[in-house]
């Protein structure tokens, strides 16, 4: 999608006339913290060029809304009843989230209706059996320790747009906040359609939950730092398995569906990886040029050997399940099992002992709590959640883009998978840190 298809003009309930509870100030230098102001923008892309005369010219001149408390408010905050749900996998960072979240509607706007919605929008629908929880700072108090959600979580249930809008109005519920990933926010944005359909005044946020970084215009998901984090550990482990064996091969397998991040962060980060697998550079297993092949090349000259998979890696190799899961998505093959098997089969055939550890830490990953970097990212991107929700933004997600907070509609956001570019800078660095094959197609 060109640059300017992009409508990044961020939808409102109406003109904010309150003032905020929030006391800031506009004034530069006076030591007090200040309002953002909806006219502040900042470009979508940095990247410039060098003119002939000199002087640097952006390539885009995109502009995207700077996240932050506004001085006027849409929402009496006396009058409004919040929600906040969780969706999809599990994350490090959602408890940090919830937090955040009710902490600054309750300690800023002073908010005293806050409800959290059990088991993503299965919470929402009017057969659902779990009743939302009241939510105040004693009962989120010291859960940013702990993984997962409080709220629970689930997939699906996001395209029963007209029960859950019911669920809304019989709630009485003027701000909904979304946390999730492609799906969930692809469901809220159709919530906030149907909202505006009826003519309803109620604030849709999104807050973006991708373990997989692979959301457009967002620089980075809560929980991604942790996940290469803890994937560092299993890398280190294989390492060390496959060193200390002969002919050892350690190998792990990482999320990342239709995006590598996770895999070629970590490969960055240990480089003890020789071979990183991710969805977006195709290989072959067989022949002179494929994986197989400089594998053994590999034992013979070191006698150990790791890899690194994203699960998304290799999907053209195995035969397709024909299953989709609660969210849509495509269940993937186990490309783990399928390389783990290939390996054992080739090195019998070449009598030659290998000795292969395979680690799958997916469910940990997912499951831990979030580390500093994520816990700080978590609080601040819940902030300002609540400020966009309270001046009355919908239909918008908050993200971090060229180190600034800012709101991008989610249509936009959603319009395209974030991918690595392996003619980038980020996939070069890997190959050089790894020295795998630039191309391992025959």
């Amino acid at each position: 999608m060109k640059d300017d298809q992009f409508d990044f003009t961020i939808p409102v309930l109406g003109e904010a006339k309150i003032q905020s509870p929030i006391a800031m100030s506009y004034k530069r230098g006076d030591t007090v913290a200040n309002y953002v102001d909806d006219n502040e923008r900042i470009l979508h892309k940095i990247d410039a060029r060098l003119k002939e005369d000199g002087t640097a010219a952006p390539y885009s001149l995109d502009a995207i809304e700077v996240a932050g408390p506004r001085d006027k408010i849409y929402f009496n905050p006396a009058h409004v009843h919040a929600a906040i749900v969780t969706c999809g996998g599990l994350c490090p960072g959602l408890n940090n989230v919830i937090r955040a979240v009710v902490r600054c509607f309750w300690y800023r706007y002073g908010v005293r209706r806050i409800s959290g919605i059990q088991y993503g929008y299965r919470g929402l629908l009017p057969d659902s059996p779990y009743e939302p929880i009241p939510l105040d700072p004693d009962v989120v108090d010291d859960i940013q320790v702990k993984g997962g959600t409080i709220l629970g979580s689930s997939r699906g249930s996001g395209d029963r747009v007209q029960d859950i809008v019911d669920s809304l109005e019989r709630m009485n519920v003027n701000i909904l906040v979304t946390v999730g990933g492609d799906g969930t926010l692809r469901g809220a944005d159709e919530i906030g359609e149907e909202v505006q359909k009826r003519g309803l005044k109620i604030a849709v946020i999104g807050i973006p939950k991708t373990i997989d970084n692979d959301l457009s215009f967002i620089q980075s998901s809560f929980g991604f730092d942790t996940a290469v984090t803890t994937a560092v550990q299993s890398v280190r482990g294989a390492h060390v398995e496959a060193h200390d064996t002969i002919n050892g091969i350690g190998l792990v397998k990482v999320m990342g569906r239709e995006s590598g991040f996770i895999a070629a962060h970590t490969a960055l980060a240990m480089s003890d990886v020789n071979f990183c697998l991710i969805p977006e550079n195709p290989f072959d297993m067989d022949g002179p040029h494929g994986l197989l092949e400089h594998l053994r090349a590999r034992l013979l000259d070191r006698g150990h050997a790791v890899i690194l998979a994203a699960e998304g890696a290799g999907q053209e190799l195995l035969a397709e399940s024909g299953m989709v899961d609660g969210s849509g998505n495509k269940r993937l093959m186990n490309i783990g099992e399928f390389l783990k098997s290939r390996m054992q089969e080739y090195f019998a055939d070449l009598q030659m002992e290998v000795n292969i550890k395979y680690i799958d830490p997916s469910y940990i990953i997912r499951s831990a709590p979030a580390n500093p970097n994520d816990s700080i990212y978590c609080s601040r991107l819940g902030a300002h959640a609540v400020h966009a929700a309270m001046a009355g933004k919908t239909r918008t997600l908050i993200s971090l883009l060229n180190n600034k907070f800012v709101h991008v509609p989610i249509r936009v956001a959603v319009s395209e998978r974030n991918k690595v570019n392996t003619e980038g800078s980020l996939w070069r660095d890997v190959l050089e840190n790894t020295r795998q094959p630039v191309n391992m197609k025959n």
